[in-house]
Order: structure tokens, then C-alpha cells, then sequence
């Protein structure tokens, strides 16, 4: 019962917290350059007609299975649009809008992912 009454008040004090808080004074609980380094910076597009699992894993939100699914998928009928990727179960309108920019149906496989360096002498 006690236990219960403490977790009842810490939740209250934290709902106080951030309904009485202007967004000045909120502080968020994750700053954006903490994303920044959860995820590689890419650089280049990926061939969807061409490319090995390896170079399709890149991919943000392609991990093996979705690497075998797009192979599978295009050995049966090539890509013939970037957009027909939505095609395939587990790749949605949300996925699409991330992977777009670096996906293409035509040309090299350039896609690859860019050093701290490199990011840090393009800001200079």
C-alpha cells in the first residue's frame, strides 16, 4: 500500500512538473545530437535492382529480412519506380519518405556511410 501511495505521488509531481512548465523552462529528455550519433550519416543512393543485402541493410529500417524480401521481390519483377518499394509487406509511407533520398532504380551503387571526420569537415 505504501509502495503504492509513493508511485502515485512521483507520478503526480511529474504530471505537476510538466503541465506547470513554460517550453523555455522544459528541458527534453533526449537532445537532438544523442539521435544524431544512434544513426550513420549516409551519403550516395542504392540501386534497388542491383544491390546486395549488404548494401541494402545501409538502409535505415532495412535489416536482413527486409534485404531478403527486396532481393526476393525484385528477382521476380525489377523495380521499375523507387515508389514500388511500398510494395513490400513491412515497408510503408513513413519508410518510403526515409529511404527516398537514397534510393534509386537506376545507376551505381554509391550509397555508403560517412565518417564523424568527414561530417565534422563539411560543417567547417
Amino acid at each position: 500500500m505504501f509502495k503504492s501511495i509513493i508511485t502515485l505521488l512521483t507520478c503526480a509531481a511529474a504530471a505537476a512538473t510538466l503541465t506547470f512548465s513554460t517550453p523555455a523552462q522544459a528541458t527534453p529528455l533526449v537532445s537532438a545530437p544523442v539521435f544524431s550519433m544512434l544513426a550513420p550519416e549516409l551519403e550516395g543512393q542504392v540501386n534497388l535492382n542491383t544491390a546486395t543485402a549488404e548494401q541494402l541493410e545501409l538502409l535505415p529500417g532495412i535489416g536482413p529480412s527486409m534485404a531478403k524480401k527486396i532481393i526476393d521481390y525484385r528477382a521476380a519483377k525489377p523495380f521499375a519506380e523507387p515508389l514500388q518499394v511500398v510494395r513490400i509487406k513491412g515497408i510503408g509511407r513513413k519508410t518510403f519518405e526515409k529511404l527516398k533520398p537514397l534510393i534509386s532504380v537506376k545507376g551505381e551503387n554509391t550509397l555508403r556511410e560517412v565518417s564523424k571526420d568527414e561530417t565534422e569537415a563539411k560543417k567547417m
